[in-house]
């Protein structure tokens, strides 16, 4: 077998004129897999399903009759549920249990016939920004392997970059698609909050979560996106706002206007090269013609304090569910109701989950929520209408996805203060609401990526990919 294309259109191409099977193509994933298990990106492979959808599909494939994602071959997240799969969201309180239905995302992926090969390892309960925290072990950095992926969807990341799966689904509260795209040099795109259903996807906050795409070019983002946008009557959160294709608007020549986040470029602890590489960009983008404006946001000190309030005491009560009782792990030791829970919890729930559960738990208590729950919800309103004023003037918001390049494996775990600082600039888009990119566009002396964050207007992803699609031809 020839060797396998890096993008959709492609292998379609090659599917079309015989050259390559689904069968073929499934194959080589696996290998690619196996040969790569010491990057520990995958929790679960589904060798067996996945050649039986490619032999399924390639009898519609010879009659025409194939949906619109043939070959495309997709990792996702472990905490999207697809039917009669694992689905543990990296924990050991939901080991060994099996999704009994599939999640909106997956439903709409496997009507336009693409290939779900597995599901991919990530922080537990999408908790993390290293893809540390996971039952299964951590995530390497295909760039290097003794660096972190990024998290909480380090694993589908991983996967892309280093081509075990063509794409990959992962989920985004604070930046848990952004943050590793940019450590492992793929584009991740999160979009508008209720532009893609949250059914079957395990909730984290529920109203900052939102599936993101990983993929090695635009093109593959916007297909995939095409399908699993849109209204879902099993989410009262998703949006009736209309889904283009987005294929048929990219690559169109248009002029934009640029917010240059000066504060957050300038920011001390950004790394100088990633300062350098930013004010280089800025320059070539004002060469091709659009306008950028130096720009400054000025609560950017209430960002991290706001959103881990917010999201840990919407975990809190999302999480009350896993008790032992209904399903997931039971201790073996417990000897009453009570103990069941508090063994079963202790037991299942991983130190970073602990740490949340308890610290929402606080935020959300009697003589501390007007303090810190109510406080951090008025600033959220803040940070939203702010960002809208930038955006009512700019098409876009341009900044670093990250502060640094991905660094060692055990360098921060034991400080969450670090850890929490990481998700500076990327928590912005979640608490207002709006889509945004991460592009890889240079690569640090260290041999590392950096990637360039982008941020639009709710619901303009359309004018997000055509520009970020300009800016990786450009480059």
């Amino acid at each position: 077998m020839a060797s396998v294309p890096e993008s959709l259109s492609a292998i379609q191409e090659a599917l079309a004129d015989n050259s390559l099977s689904l069968v073929e193509l499934v194959e080589h994933y696996i290998k690619k897999i196996s040969e790569n298990k010491d990057l520990n990106a995958f929790n679960h492979i589904y060798s067996e399903s996945a050649l039986k959808q490619a032999r399924d599909i390639q009898e519609k494939l010879s009659s025409g009759e194939a949906g619109k994602l043939v070959g495309l071959v997709i990792g996702i997240k472990d905490n999207i549920a697809y039917k009669d799969h694992p689905l543990t969201a990296s924990s050991k309180i939901l080991a060994d249990f099996k999704s009994v239905y599939n999640s909106c995302v997956v439903e709409r992926l496997l009507e336009e016939d693409a290939i779900i090969i597995g599901n991919l390892n990530c922080d537990e309960f999408a908790m993390g920004s290293t893809n540390e925290t996971s039952f299964y072990g951590p995530v390497s950095n295909p760039h290097n392997k003794d660096c972190v992926p990024g998290g909480s969807s380090g694993g589908s990341a991983a996967a892309v970059s280093r081509g075990l799966c063509l794409a990959a689904l992962g989920t985004d509260t604070g930046g848990s698609v952004r943050q590793p795209a940019a450590y492992c040099g793929v584009v991740g795109l999160k979009p508008s909050y209720g532009r893609i259903s949250r059914y079957g996807v395990i909730a984290y906050a529920s109203s900052f979560d939102q599936v993101g795409i990983f993929s090695k070019n635009i093109d593959d983002c916007c297909s995939i996106l095409s399908v699993i946008a849109g209204k879902d009557e099993n989410d009262a959160t998703s949006s009736s706002e209309t889904v283009p294709d987005y294929n048929s608007v990219i690559n169109k020549q248009q002029k934009y206007t640029v917010a240059y986040l000066k504060d957050c470029i300038e920011h001390e602890k950004v790394d100088g090269e990633i300062k350098s590489a930013f004010n280089d960009l800025k320059k070539s983008i004002e060469n091709t013609g659009h306008i950028v404006n130096n720009t400054n946001f000025e609560h950017t000190e209430f960002l991290v304090p706001s959103y881990y309030i917010l999201t840990t005491a919407e975990a809190s009560s999302n999480l009350a569910r896993y008790d032992g009782i209904h399903y997931g792990h039971r201790s073996k030791n417990a000897k009453d109701l009570e103990s069941t829970y508090t063994l079963s919890r202790t037991e299942g729930f991983g130190s970073e989950v602990k740490r949340r559960i308890m610290l929402g738990t606080f935020v959300l208590s009697s003589g501390y929520y007007d303090a810190y729950f109510t406080k951090a919800q008025k600033a959220r309103r803040v940070i939203k209408e702010a960002t809208d004023k930038i955006l009512d003037k700019h098409d876009f918001i341009m900044l670093p996805t990250t502060t640094d390049t991905a660094f060692k494996i055990g360098e921060k775990i034991d400080d969450p203060v670090k850890m929490y600082l990481s998700d500076i600039f990327t928590v912005q888009a979640n608490l207002a609401g709006i889509p945004a990119i991460s592009i890889p566009l240079f690569t640090h002396s260290n041999g590392m990526p950096i990637g360039v964050q982008i941020m639009s207007k709710k619901f303009n992803e359309a004018d997000l990919l055509n520009f970020s699609q300009m800016l990786l031809k450009y480059y």
